[in-house]
């Protein structure tokens, strides 16, 4: 059930069960907050309003959920057409009679096969990052993604900083597939452990510059990984 439709005003907060509040939190993964603090900042007195106020913000609020709505709809059609073209990428690099775009088929196989890689990381870096793939530029492709570290030298002084210059495209979905990785790939969650300590975005941009370089090894060599911990359907 929608949250905004379960308990739209105060009135209608008082009768809702705490067992209906507590599987709407599970349903959406909510840990911060319980059913029973949920229900007590709900049945807390009310403000006193003009006749009318309450009316006119419930209906505003349900406009913006059905367009929330409609977002969450197109979003997940978006993801299921993303998956059937990586897909038919794959199938049509498993035809050998099929020699169109082999080159850039056998890329999306490698990055499939990376860990933390799914079909946000498919669909936006062979995308906004074309040529660089093609040319394997790990530098490029570091520099767009955001993991290439900035060096500046004044006299005897030299700091090393976040690099701001970066494709926004890129460099999202390269941290949350670092941030995956992390959670599924042995070697990945190491190096984020030894670099955990001094800052957690500094060591996701790390694990994610080691994947950069291994992708682009792999490109070279045109292999793909082989791991034991397969790629999981949720994935980045």
């Amino acid at each position: 059930m929608d949250p905004c439709r379960l308990a739209p005003t105060p009135d209608k907060t008082r009768r809702v069960r705490k067992d209906t509040v507590a599987r709407l939190l599970k349903r959406h993964r909510v840990r911060c907050i319980d059913a029973e603090e949920v229900l007590r900042r709900l049945r807390e007195p009310a403000i006193p309003v003009a006749p009318g106020t309450v009316e006119a913000a419930v209906a505003h609020i349900n406009t913006v959920a059905e367009r929330l709505a409609l977002v969450r709809r197109q979003l997940a059609q978006a993801h299921v057409k993303m998956e059937r073209l990586t897909e038919a990428l794959a199938a049509a690099l498993e035809n050998p009679q099929d020699k169109t775009g082999i080159e850039a088929q056998r890329d999306v196989a490698i990055l499939a096969s990376l860990p933390g890689v799914g079909r946000i990381v498919l669909g936006a870096l062979p995308a906004e990052a074309f040529d660089p793939l093609r040319r394997r530029d790990y530098h490029a492709l570091r520099c767009l993604c955001g993991t290439a570290p900035v060096t500046r030298r004044t006299g005897k002084s030299t700091i090393v900083v976040r690099r701001l210059a970066l494709t926004i495209a890129c460099a999202m979905p390269s941290i949350t597939g670092a941030r995956v990785a992390v959670q599924r790939d042995p070697i990945s969650k190491v190096r984020y452990a030894a670099l955990r300590a001094r800052c957690h975005a500094r060591a996701l941009r790390s694990v994610a510059d080691r994947l950069i370089a291994v992708a682009c090894a792999m490109f070279d060599n045109q292999t793909v990984l082989e791991s034991d911990h397969p790629r999981q359907p949720h994935a980045a």
